[in-house]
């Protein structure tokens, strides 16, 4: 891996940030807080064989949220120069000028900042040229064809390789920043048995993303396996109404723990817009889970010493024994809350659903017997009220533990108190999607609308 390129060191980044701080007490602002960040980055698409998107991106941008007592404004402005600064602090207060108080807004507490943070070690530029970039995507789709004459077209394959770096510091002390990385490639095909068969194509996609480029496999494989993915759809059929085990793919169940993320987040909580109010201390999942927060997590996406608010992140168990330990807070929502940041303003950090055993795939498989193997989620049908869960799926029909063919068209349906609690098993083959990671999840009951 080479060195990145930004335009900006990170000390003028920093002479940036505290210039608009100055700027922003001069204008009167009790307190304030400044971000600036730049990024660049290429991505490529190619399809059929052919060169479909070239794009290179290079963006810069600061943001400024200012405090009049506790009148909040916030402007931004793609412009570094001294004077467009000025006119984006001088924005912000005019905007504080006329908002209505809130006696929840302000800046975190200073006792909670991380001290001295050192850099987390994230970036690892890739700066990969355009003809290199087209052979990746083209190798990753022509890997893909080449497994069977049923790959009958492509929605493309891609490479995107993104570098950025920030800074963030605030009125009361703060200053802290680092570089990332981050990058993927994907491919999606699409099957069909005939190239008459129209309505019986099926497709599918895979991807890998993460810091470091260096420990992508091999483009072909992530076509080769994204192609056997369609194949194995193929002659996918709807299933009759029952209520059965399902085992959630690895890649579709980090959404399980991402509606944990979604109903355990201060801003549910203090709308109460949540199945989880009060929950803390309480049973949520079965006894034999583990869920656990990482911020430092070597390469992890989601990793970074401090919060969008200065505050130290920390490694921490959200879910232990079944009982949730803890909430995802930022400043304002703690206040609301009448608690504490926990270091989430802007996310979790890397969640990981420890397996419950070492299953693997296979294993997991064994452990649902007969069942549905969901493999897509469609549909954003999950109330975080009362926990209702309802989307549309397709996967596969086990029998005794092996797959007996593909399922398509169907609904599941249950409740996620309900599917917390009877969660079985999480798997071993665990998949990173984004700051989430789990394996397969079996869940002991839930009803499948179908024919």
């Amino acid at each position: 891996m080479s060195a990145a390129k930004f335009s900006f060191s990170p000390d003028t980044l920093a002479a940036i940030a505290a210039d608009g701080l100055a700027h922003a007490r001069a204008l009167g602002a009790s307190d304030a807080e400044f971000e600036v960040s730049e990024g660049y980055g290429l991505s490529v698409t190619a399809r059929m064989g052919e060169v479909e998107n070239i794009e290179h991106n290079r963006d810069k941008g600061v943001s400024v949220t200012v405090y009049i007592g506790q009148r909040k404004g916030n402007a931004s402005s793609s412009d570094f120069s001294p004077a467009a600064v000025k006119a984006t602090v001088a924005a912000a207060i005019d905007i504080a000028r006329y908002t209505a108080e809130d006696d929840c807004a302000g800046l975190a507490d200073p006792a909670l900042f991380a001290r001295a943070p050192a850099d987390p070690g994230l970036l690892y530029a890739w700066n990969i040229g355009v003809p290199e970039a087209i052979e990746v995507a083209k190798t990753a789709e022509a890997a893909a064809f080449a497994v069977s004459p049923m790959i009958r077209n492509s929605e493309g394959a891609s490479i995107s390789a993104q570098h950025s770096q920030f800074v963030y510091a605030n009125s009361r002390g703060f200053m802290g920043g680092y570089p990332a990385s981050r990058h993927y490639i994907s491919c999606s095909v699409i099957a069909a048995k005939s190239a008459r068969a129209k309505n019986a194509m099926q497709r599918d996609d895979w991807y890998v993303s993460g810091r470091d480029a260096a420990a992508f496999p091999d483009p072909a494989r992530i076509g080769d396996y994204c192609a056997r993915r369609a194949l194995s759809r193929l002659g996918a059929r709807r299933i009759s109404t029952r209520q059965c085990p399902v085992l959630f793919e690895a890649p579709v169940a980090v959404g399980l723990i991402g509606s944990l993320v979604s109903a355990a987040s201060g801003g549910s909580l203090y709308r109460k817009t949540s199945f989880l109010v009060d929950a803390l201390g309480k049973q949520i999942f079965a006894p034999h889970v583990r869920i656990s927060e990482d911020p430092a997590v070597p390469k992890g996406l989601a990793s970074g010493p401090f919060d969008d608010e200065g505050v130290a992140t920390r490694k921490r168990d959200v879910v232990d024994r079944g009982v949730l330990q803890g909430y995802f807070l930022s400043s304002y929502s703690a206040r609301k809350l009448g608690m504490r940041s926990t270091g989430n303003a802007g996310g979790c950090h890397n969640m990981l659903l420890h397996p419950t055993d070492d299953a693997d795939f296979a294993g997991m498989l064994d452990k649902l017997g007969t069942g549905l193997l969901v493999t897509e989620l469609m549909g954003q049908g999950v109330n975080y009220v009362t926990g209702d869960y309802s989307r549309g799926a397709a996967g596969y029909w086990v029998e005794g533990g092996r797959i007996a063919f593909p399922v398509e068209e169907i609904t599941i349906a249950g409740n996620l108190k309900d599917m917390y609690l009877g969660l079985v098993a999480a798997g071993a083959d665990l998949v990173t999607r984004g700051s989430m990671t789990a394996g397969s999840v079996l869940i002991d009951r839930m009803t499948i609308a179908g024919d």
